[in-house]
């Protein structure tokens, strides 16, 4: 079992809040907008980062992360994408990705819109943890984790930090 926490549009803020629930996880996997290399630095301090650039990422983070990132978690294949959409309103680039291998796992990012959805059409969990950072029109600042068991999702928590 593989502990993950998730989270996106942290827009270069980081606190003790989220680096603390940093700590208890396996693997951090953040879905873009990270805003600054002490963003990732932070967390790649305390464990394993997954990631993918955002609109917002300057060039630097543009080398380091992929606009899209499929990896697998254990047996869990997983797609990261920060403009990505969601079931029945994919981007381009998910469609494309998702009409050539479907994961069983697809993450976005970018709406600061915190949501866990099935698609059944092509039979994939749908999650986007929301925004961790101060800037953009969200009220509540959200994150997720879950643990990863073989090729299962399971027990998916959503996580406020108060308000921005």
């Amino acid at each position: 079992m593989t502990k993950i926490l998730l989270l996106s549009d942290s827009h270069s803020y980081i606190d003790d809040r989220i680096l603390e629930y940093a700590k208890d996880a396996d693997e951090i996997w953040h879905c873009g907008d990270f805003g600054s290399l002490e963003v990732i630095e932070q967390l790649e301090k305390i464990g394993p980062l997954k990631g993918v650039y955002g609109n917002i990422d300057n060039a630097k983070i543009r080398s380091e992360f992929p606009e899209a990132n499929r990896f697998f978690c254990e047996n869990l294949e997983v797609l990261m994408i920060h403009i990505g959409g969601y079931p029945g309103k994919y981007t381009a680039i998910a469609k494309k990705e998702i009409g050539e291998k479907a994961p069983k796992l697809f993450i976005s990012g970018h709406s600061h819109i915190l949501k866990a959805m099935f698609d059944a059409k092509n039979n994939l969990l749908h999650l986007n943890p929301g925004a961790c950072g101060k800037q953009g029109w969200h009220k509540v600042r959200t994150m997720m984790r879950f643990v990863v068991d073989g090729e299962e999702v399971k027990d998916l928590e959503i996580i406020e930090l108060g308000p921005k």
